[in-house]
């Protein structure tokens, strides 16, 4: 039965615009933000909102859609076509009078007029084998995917370790800026006391003198520490990916727990990406081996002609199917190089995996070492500020009856807030070392700590999806 001019070119625009509508993705939208800060809660946010932890996200999601794409040779590929023409060169327009089945007796072979044709043609074609390119370059592309999840578990590892660092940097400031005030109070005191004694003539001037000018430093001493407390919650912000806001924390709940001092770093998510990127490496010198062998294809079509102008009463259904083998005999030695290359760039993969384990091994040890000191100098300057505040609490009674000279005095107050500043320092500096030491070890800052994401293994997801290109 001849088909009709309205019933192809609908046909054939309708297939056009299914597959040219685009997709688009939905914006993210930002997590709800607390009133109060815990570490955990700060840790949890930023990983969801920071501009460096969606960026990850997008890679991993351009590398699985590498999979996917890769995934493509294993399917056949199906195509529509359709075209109209007119034409009076020779050899087309008799071919056109054949398709058209309108050949007859009468007509010159060397001039058989013009001619118009309208084709539809839809065809599928199938890889059948090329070498096992096709299955080593899907392996290679969930190698690079794997690689990418474990880049974005590495990530987000150092991104929750500066949030740590970040959220006790701002408590130790805090405890910076009360230390300060604390000595801003206890001077201000003593220069009232020393006030009344000059007033009643049992205080010198010079004295008095001492005093006022140690106030004007402590408050210069108060006014830099607040910037610092500022200075920190300002980078704190920008950590978690938030523009402004009050920053107020809550630092004593969800702490960081020491791990266990017999951890193995072997799951520091470097090591996982290295061993990624070598199964990938391995993958490409089978796919460029498979350069070496023959391909083979199977095709099928069916096309549709009618005739509209000189033909109008021309129509012809055809079809075609096969299979096709092409082998290179000679290919200038490019499978040959290119093989060469895939196990160079692989056995230099392998060195990076023997160096990343030597700087990681380093690199925990450090961490542990870093724990143990801050640990000792948290005992240290604990006692130290117990005694240096009961120092100070002596001399100032001392100070009242007239016993203690105002320099003495000062000296006492300014040994007490460095004491009580180093105590602050020794505190924090333990958190963070507990945090950098998980960070070394591949731990998640919180033992309840999501688990990092599941890569399927290639060699078990090579039974997936099975079809052509082996």
């Amino acid at each position: 039965m001849p088909v009709g001019k309205l019933n192809l070119i609908p046909l054939t625009l309708f297939l056009l615009v299914c597959f040219a509508v685009p997709v688009t993705a939905a914006d993210e939208q930002s997590p709800p933000v607390p009133a109060v800060w815990t570490v955990q809660e700060a840790v949890r946010f930023a990983l969801d909102n920071s501009p460096d932890s969606r960026i990850t996200r997008q890679r991993i999601d351009a590398a699985r859609a590498l999979v996917e794409q890769t995934r493509a040779a294993f399917y056949p590929r199906v195509g529509v076509s359709s075209q109209y023409s007119q034409t009076n060169t020779p050899m087309y327009s008799f071919g056109n009078i054949l398709n058209l089945g309108e050949f007859n007796q009468t007509i010159n072979f060397n001039d058989p007029g013009r001619t118009d044709d309208l084709n539809l043609t839809a065809g599928i074609e199938y890889r059948l084998y090329n070498g096992g390119r096709d299955w080593a370059g899907l392996a290679a592309a969930k190698a690079a995917a794997a690689a990418s999840t474990s880049e974005d578990q590495a990530l987000r590892g150092r991104l929750a370790f500066e949030v740590v660092r970040a959220f006790f940097t701002i408590a130790q400031a805090g405890e910076t800026v009360q230390a300060r005030q604390s000595q801003l109070e206890a001077i201000a005191a003593s220069l009232a006391v020393a006030k009344a004694r000059f007033d009643a003539g049992a205080l010198l001037r010079t004295e008095l003198l001492n005093l006022e000018v140690q106030e004007a430093g402590v408050r210069e001493n108060l006014i830099a520490a607040r910037h610092g407390l500022e200075l920190a919650k300002r980078g704190f912000l920008n950590l978690l990916g938030l523009e402004g806001g009050t920053v107020t924390l809550d630092p004593l709940k969800d702490t960081v727990m020491a791990p266990s001092p017999d951890t193995a770093f072997a799951g520091r998510p470097e090591l996982q990406s290295i061993a990624a990127v070598i199964r990938g490496g391995e993958a490409r010198v089978r796919q460029a081996e498979g350069g070496r062998y023959p391909t083979a294809d199977a095709f099928a079509s069916y096309q549709v002609d009618k005739g509209y102008d000189t033909l109008a009463d021309g129509s012809g259904n055809s079809w075609v199917a096969g299979v096709k083998v092409n082998y290179t005999l000679f290919d200038g030695h490019r499978a040959a190089a290119a093989v060469s290359e895939a196990r160079i760039r692989l056995n230099e993969a392998r060195q990076q995996r023997r160096k990343l384990e030597l700087a990681i091994g380093l690199e925990v040890e450090q961490a542990r070492l870093a724990m143990r000191q801050a640990e000792e100098r948290m005992e240290v300057t604990g006692k130290m500020a117990e005694l240096a505040q009961e120092n100070a609490r002596l001399n100032r009674e001392r100070f009242k009856e007239g016993v203690v000279l105002s320099s003495d005095l000062i000296e006492v107050e300014n040994r007490l807030t460095d004491a009580r500043v180093r105590q602050a320092v020794a505190k924090s500096s333990h958190r963070i070392a507990v945090a950098d030491l998980r960070r070394a070890m591949g731990l998640g800052q919180f033992e309840n700590t999501a688990a990092p994401e599941t890569v399927v293994p290639v060699a078990a997801a090579s039974n997936q999806n099975r079809g052509g290109g082996e």
